[in-house]
């Protein structure tokens, strides 16, 4: 995952923030506890110069807290925002679904979402990417210009959207 950009938030969608920190979770309560098993398991049977358990294992731990440290210092620096708040809007923001146009009317649909839960084989793409910057604030009907290695193009937002905002619960 990309670096953040300095002095920038870690924008994130609630959905996003959830499944970062489900995996923090998961490393923390269920992985990271069974391989020490294993290790503890393997180091006890004699040699570790040549027990592939504990090399393997030893290895997999360090890959495991490399994880849950980059994890942590991401959720802690996560600025959630629920792009719902936008829900009816035909301006560009964090969580926007856009669909575009480039000049040779190739049509594309993406949906802006933050650093660590963007997924391009989803249709979705960092807020901090070239196409993402250009359509920030822009609204349905406007065209703007993407500047990208092989030059400068103009692509037109046909069209913008956000997900419902969730019913709000009963209080019964």
């Amino acid at each position: 995952m990309p670096a953040l950009p300095a002095g920038t938030r870690n924008y994130i969608t609630p959905a996003g923030y959830a499944r970062l920190r489900a995996e923090l979770l998961g490393l923390i309560d269920e992985e990271r506890p069974k391989v020490v098993e294993v290790v503890h398991w393997a180091a006890s049977n004699g040699d570790r110069s040549e027990n592939g358990d504990y090399l393997y294992g030893k290895k997999r731990l360090r890959e495991i807290d490399r994880r849950i440290r980059f994890l942590t210092k991401r959720l802690e620096a996560a600025e959630v925002t629920d792009p719902s708040v936008h829900h009816g809007r035909d301006q560009v923001f964090f969580g926007a679904t856009v669909r575009y146009a480039d000049g040779a009317g190739q049509e594309r649909t993406i949906s802006i979402m933050g650093i660590d839960e963007a997924d391009s084989r989803q249709g979705q793409v960092s807020w901090i990417s070239p196409i993402a910057r250009a359509l920030l604030k822009a609204r349905e009907g406007d065209v703007v210009k993407l500047v990208t290695p092989a030059g400068v193009q103009e692509i037109e937002v046909l069209e913008v959207s956000y997900p419902a905002p969730a019913p709000a619960a009963s209080t019964r």
